[in-house]
């Protein structure tokens, strides 16, 4: 196992007795996590809509990085700031009392001492869990499971150093690769055996953005030992359908963001 140079620091000060609330609802978060009965994220990009957000009875509350990116007049792919994406986790936090979970890209660092700084900072901010990519932020093309597998465990470490039960979201771009009507077996066989190594190392969730079909997101469900979480699209089953396969979690990703900024341009259009 890779030994992170970053774990050997202690985290958060003092951990689950200066921190309680903090991992109280990192418990009460992981907990949400049920297959059959998934847990809803109405995806946020700031502390203004993550009140919103949390006013309609949500019951933790997401970022989407394409969205606070936007929000911020960035391109998604780690072209928002660092220090911009952790002020504006840390509003977040501060705005609303439940918990808060970040999308964290491909964790702002190739090798896993990056990796696990930004784990590092992000539960300084507040956070209670993170999305971590398997692709190439330049790209899009997916790491070789082996050094995924080597950040995601460097993750792992400072996160238990850090004595909370940061909840690790891995996110696996196989089905992004090609359009969803070109998903294929390999591309499941691919997407199960990363969740297993990823599990291994230390993951708590499995993410798939880009499955869209109910047949292999139930066969994923099923093969993974990590409780599944899908992103919406228009094509997607409804989340009704998504929870009687096996969901344990389900994203809105950027399409919050999108909705609330065509509402203002139509409001702007008629007062103009």
């Amino acid at each position: 196992m890779t030994v992170c140079k970053d774990a050997t620091q202690r985290t958060v000060s003092g951990g689950d007795e200066t921190r309680p609330e903090q991992n109280r609802k990192a418990e009460t978060f992981r907990n949400l996590h049920i297959r059959g009965n998934p847990i809803v994220l109405f995806n946020a990009w700031d502390a203004g809509s993550a009140k919103a957000i949390a006013a309609s009875g949500a019951k933790a509350i997401a970022t989407s990085s394409w969205s606070v990116a936007a929000a911020n007049g960035f391109g998604d792919g780690e072209h928002l700031p660092f220090d911009l994406a952790m002020n504006n986790l840390r509003r977040i936090v501060n705005a609303v009392e439940v918990p808060v979970t970040v999308d964290l890209e491909s964790g702002y660092g190739d090798a896993p001492d990056a990796v696990g700084a930004t784990i590092r900072m992000a539960i300084e901010a507040g956070a209670v869990g993170c999305n971590l990519e398997d692709s190439f932020p330049a790209n899009g093309e997916l790491r070789k499971p082996c050094d995924q597998v080597d950040r995601i465990s460097c993750a792992r470490q400072v996160a238990d150093n850090a004595l909370t039960r940061f909840f690790i979201n891995a996110r696996t771009d196989v089905f992004f690769q090609r359009p969803a009507e070109q998903h294929d077996n390999t591309m499941l066989e691919e997407a199960i055996e990363r969740a297993r190594l990823y599990a291994e190392a230390g993951a708590d969730g499995l993410f798939a953005p880009g499955l869209v079909d109910i047949d292999p997101i139930r066969r994923l469900a099923g093969a993974s030992r990590l409780p599944l979480n899908v992103m919406v699209a228009d094509e997607s089953p409804s989340v009704s359908v998504l929870a009687q396969n096996g969901v344990a979690r389900v994203s809105y990703g950027p399409r919050p963001y999108l909705i609330a900024m065509k509402a203002l341009e139509v409001a702007a259009r008629a007062a103009i």
